[in-house]
């Protein structure tokens, strides 16, 4: 009678334990499937990542920075204001074409003060993308924009006329030589923020994010 009852608590026992490991795979395969939801998941193109922003982008993987082209004197300035950020190794330069870029702009002015009263003027206005360069040899002017192609600098000054802001001149900003594009690996907020600001004291260059080159 004992050998019975000992059979049977022993048989009782197995299938408990039986049933508690067959719960818990249930539960681990449940979360799992809670976890891996392939639906969910999208591939973004370099032209949507683009589209993203420095700031959104800074937030994931695998992505590039470019800022730029400079010319070889620009290019040492822009390096030196990039020091303070301590980039280190996920700061590297590319060779680029003398691409045309143009740029829409009004001036000149005899000082920076002047230049920056009448930014100021027009970011009351509600314009954006303004600030005041220096062109060199006692001169400021004040960039409206500055655009891959002729026809957008065109049509950004044909906006703007529209909004009573006249006077503006749209002009090539190539260089014959080969420039140099700044480029940062999966950059941190901050240093996006800081290289889009840096970007508007630097007439003709951009900020352009997306895949990294695999060249």
């Amino acid at each position: 009678m004992r050998t019975v009852v000992f059979l049977l608590l022993l048989a009782n026992l197995s299938l408990f334990a039986y049933i508690k490991l067959d719960t818990m795979g249930a539960g681990e395969a449940v979360r799992l499937s809670e976890q891996v939801q392939p639906d969910r998941i999208r591939i973004l193109t370099p032209q949507q990542v683009a589209a993203l922003g420095p700031e959104k982008v800074a937030s994931m993987a695998d992505v590039c920075l470019e800022w730029g082209p400079f010319s070889d004197a620009e290019r040492t300035r822009a390096l030196a204001e990039l020091d303070s950020l301590q980039l280190g190794r996920l700061l590297s330069e590319r060779r680029a074409g003398a691409d045309t870029a143009w740029w829409v702009s009004l001036g000149p002015f005899a000082t920076r003060a002047a230049g920056e009263k009448r930014a100021a003027e027009l970011r009351q206005q509600g314009l954006t993308d303004v600030s005041v360069v220096d062109n060199g040899r006692g001169a400021f002017a004040v960039s409206l924009g500055v655009y891959r192609n002729e026809q957008n600098a065109r049509a950004r000054a044909d906006s703007l006329a529209q909004q009573n802001v006249r006077g503006t001149h749209v002009e090539p900003r190539g260089q014959p030589a080969a420039q140099t594009l700044l480029v940062v690996r999966d950059p941190p907020q901050n240093v996006a923020a800081r290289i889009k600001e840096l970007q508007t004291q630097y007439a003709g260059t951009g900020v352009h994010v997306g895949s990294c080159a695999t060249s």
